[in-house]
């Protein structure tokens, strides 16, 4: 059930106008709340606002309660409203704040009927299938045998004598997806060579799918996630061969912007210095331009001129991890040629629409029941640190989420739809549970897709980036 409305703190700010009914802001405490004999998820979220002493503030503060801040308040839902673009002038409840602690625990109501809570299957929290879901593409046979390979193998295996008849069927649907749609496969493939290859891995899809079945018959348990990644590695090659151009254009007022017109990887190393369990090591992140372009195309630009190299972790709460304030009074970076702090709009891209949404987020563009294409799933999803009533306020600073989609399934927490996410940990996402605050980022690198940046950052025209204070 909702979380009971407390009464006001006596210090309170200006109310936070847009927030849903029973929001409460506590410490960054996950709850579970049992609802008609089922386990509903009551879901924890953060004001992510970036730290620093310009931050924002938008909660309702209170005294510190046993060392902890807290603070609770209940309003009536927000106004939807039908437009696809909107801008705020000035700040609401403007403090000063110091690194925020603040997270919430929200029972609101699902997006949309297949981000219920009550739904038998599990929401996908794998980042490689989720960013699989992302790519711009609309054949239906791949999808098909991604979907049969992925989701009914996975399901299969969650349970602990393993249901050999689901994966069993997968294998048996996606062999009679490629016996007859290859051709309609292989004509949405991008180029001869792409082609070519794309011939080859499905020539590939087909052994494993042979060896998928030897080890069914079997009953080898141990040997069906290492098949079932191998061919889903494969579906994927085949299924980035399908991107051709840029999927829509850039509105024109970011267009001079970084951007990233595709995706691309890069590599983090954290040292560690409180864990007991790791002195540290190398995190890859998957950064997605096809879905966030201008959100994506600031962090990679950042990371190529070495923004965030030797940088602190500056919060780790438990449920985000969070750094990108490189100390300066704007709290965020400041580009060289025009000494002015560059901000970058709430960008979200939202299912069944061909472009992103900007400058609003998805409930006060009136889209409450819809859900976006990278939503914050997985452990490890990364996003862009915002001051809540400013959408266009995200600098430098992102955070990582540390949660599952057990806890937060699409469309059922205050995060979707309202910060934007542009990539996710694919590798070293068990690094993140140790990273604490005071740790060190070593460095940050673009291992792939460099080529996908468009007026990024260039060492003989641009200069080196300062932290102005």
């Amino acid at each position: 059930p909702p979380i009971p409305p407390s009464p006001p703190p006596h210090n309170m700010l200006a109310p936070l106008s847009r927030s849903r009914p029973g929001l409460c802001h506590v410490g960054c405490l996950p709850a579970v709340a049992a609802v008609a004999a089922v386990a509903a998820v009551a879901l924890c979220s953060a004001t992510l606002l970036p730290t620093g002493p310009r931050a924002v503030s938008t909660a309702i503060h209170a005294p510190a309660v046993n060392g902890r801040a807290v603070s609770c308040f209940a309003e009536s839902g927000g106004v939807g409203m039908d437009i696809k673009r909107r801008h705020f002038v000035g700040g609401v409840g403007v403090s000063s704040l110091a690194p925020l602690n603040m997270a919430a625990l929200s029972l609101s109501q699902p997006r949309g009927a297949e981000a219920s809570l009550l739904t038998a299957q599990q929401p996908v929290s794998d980042p490689r299938e989720l960013l699989r879901d992302a790519l711009p593409i609309n054949n239906k046979p791949i999808r098909k045998i991604q979907k049969e390979i992925f989701t009914k193998v996975t399901e299969a295996v969650r349970v602990p004598n393993v249901k050999m008849s689901e994966v069993q069927d997968a294998i048996t649907q996606s062999q009679k997806v490629l016996a007859k749609s290859k051709d309609e496969i292989l004509k949405d493939v991008i180029g001869d060579s792409e082609r070519k290859d794309a011939k080859m891995a499905l020539a590939e899809i087909e052994k494993k799918l042979q060896e998928f079945q030897t080890i069914v018959d079997t009953k080898d348990k141990q040997e069906i996630p290492i098949k079932q990644q191998e061919i889903l590695k494969l579906v994927e090659n085949v299924e980035r061969d399908m991107v051709g151009k840029f999927p829509f254009k850039v509105p024109a007022e970011y267009d001079a912007k970084p951007l990233l017109l595709g995706r691309a990887t890069i590599e983090m190393k954290v040292t560690c210095k409180q864990s007991t369990q790791t002195k540290g090591g190398i995190m890859k992140i998957v950064v997605d331009g096809y879905n966030a372009p201008v959100t994506s195309g600031n962090f990679v630009d950042l990371v190529t001129r070495k923004f965030y190299d030797g940088m602190p972790v500056q919060r780790s709460d438990g449920f985000v991890v969070q750094s990108g304030d490189p100390g300066n009074k704007q709290t965020g970076f400041i580009d060289p040629q025009d000494k002015q702090l560059r901000t970058v709009p709430l960008e979200i891209m939202v299912q069944g629409e061909k472009a992103p949404l900007y400058e609003s987020t998805m409930d006060d563009a009136g889209l409450m029941k819809s859900l976006p294409v990278l939503p914050f799933n997985a452990f490890g999803t990364l996003a862009m640190a915002r001051s809540e009533f400013e959408p266009n306020s995200a600098s430098s600073q992102f955070f990582f989420l540390l949660k599952e989609s057990e806890l937060t399934p699409s469309g059922t927490n205050v995060l979707d739809g309202r910060y934007s996410v542009f990539g996710y940990i694919v590798e070293g996402k068990e690094l993140l549970k140790e990273v604490k605050q005071g740790d060190t980022i070593e460095y940050m690198k673009v291992i792939d897709g460099s080529k996908n940046l468009k007026n990024g950052y260039t060492e003989s025209v641009v200069a080196p980036v300062e932290n102005l204070a």
